[in-house]
């Protein structure tokens, strides 16, 4: 495995003292900028720590210091301390026309037997109309409760 080695600037290192020992933070934020602290080779840092003792001290495991270590050297502190971003992008089932479609359907009278539409029947209405190829109840509940139409 390759090895990571950190050395912050006097600017990081005072700032992660500052965060580390002030304010409200996230848990994992503060724990990231101790591991940062704790893994330091560089000027400004007189103890120097293991990954053994490290882990030993704030109760981790060596992967996520490892991981820590990694994130810092190769795309730098923010990332070190917060994550990425989701870059992850959902395609969206229900456009305009079908909502329009759900919402009439709701409105109409609820088959034989029921008393009102369920969103299990609405679902299953609108496949078997073909306005959808398939669609969970979840997603119908989703876009009737943008109106003031949801049933529940």
């Amino acid at each position: 495995m390759k090895r990571y080695i950190v050395t912050l600037t006097e600017e990081e290192h005072n700032y992660l003292n500052e965060l580390t020992s002030k304010g409200r933070h996230r848990s994992q934020k503060i724990l990231n900028a101790l591991i940062l602290l704790a893994s330091d080779k560089g000027e400004y840092q007189h103890l120097r720590s293991t990954n053994a003792e490290i882990s030993k001290v704030l109760n981790t495991s060596m992967r996520k210091i490892d991981r820590v270590k990694k994130r810092f050297v190769t795309e730098g502190l923010d990332v070190a301390l917060n994550g990425k971003k989701s870059v992850r992008v959902y395609e969206k089932k229900a456009d305009g026309d079908f909502e329009a479609h759900l919402i009439a359907l709701s409105c109409s009278k609820p088959p034989e037997g029921f008393s009102r539409w369920s969103l299990r029947l609405l679902a299953d209405r609108v496949v078997e109309l073909k306005y959808i190829d398939n669609i969970s109840h979840e997603t119908v509940r989703r876009v009737l409760k943008k109106t003031s139409l949801s049933p529940g």
